[in-house]
């Protein structure tokens, strides 16, 4: 578990930091080394075939991949979260609804939801990750709907009602 942590930290600082200090840009063309080999002619993984250093295009690419993970977690957390404790702490027919549009969602192919938007709203990096962020939050919604929920039933809650607080609907 150790490893992997520290590997994911050191892929998203070589791509934060290597491309500062990379002799080629990921969109500079080295005219005479096209194709090149890699560890040839200062391209440590070589040239692609219109000349473009490979290193600095994967990191860049992990760059842009590193920023649409976060960005569409961040999504999903928000909707997520907000969604199952509004379906959780209110119950009843409100609970049954919100959760019936959370499986309506899931029958729906991922994929498909971010091609329509994409093709609804054009081409866009915000797209991508409102659109990502928009499908994965469902299982965040239930699992903090479940844990909402079993709150709710805390002794504490229910000391809180006989000490004075209004009491709260129950499902």
């Amino acid at each position: 578990m150790r490893i992997a942590g520290w590997t994911i930290i050191a892929v998203a600082l070589a791509a934060l930091v290597l491309p500062l200090v990379l002799p080629w840009s990921y969109d500079q063309i080295d005219w005479n080394h096209v194709r090149a080999a890699p560890f040839t002619h200062g391209h440590m993984l070589g040239t692609d075939s219109v000349g473009r250093d490979l290193l600095a295009r994967t990191l860049i690419g992990t760059r842009i991949t590193l920023t649409v993970a976060g960005a569409a977690a961040l999504v999903a957390l928000l909707i997520g979260t907000a969604w199952g404790a509004i379906a959780g702490w209110a119950g009843g027919r409100v609970d049954e609804a919100m959760m019936r549009v959370v499986d309506a969602l899931y029958a729906l192919p991922f994929m498909f939801v971010v091609i329509l938007l994409m093709v609804a709203f054009g081409r866009s990096i915000v797209l991508v990750f409102l659109g990502i962020g928009a499908v994965e939050w469902l299982t965040m919604a239930r699992v903090v709907r479940g844990q909402v929920m079993a709150l709710r039933h805390r002794p504490y809650v229910l000391a809180a009602e006989a000490a004075g607080a209004p009491p709260q609907t129950r499902p």
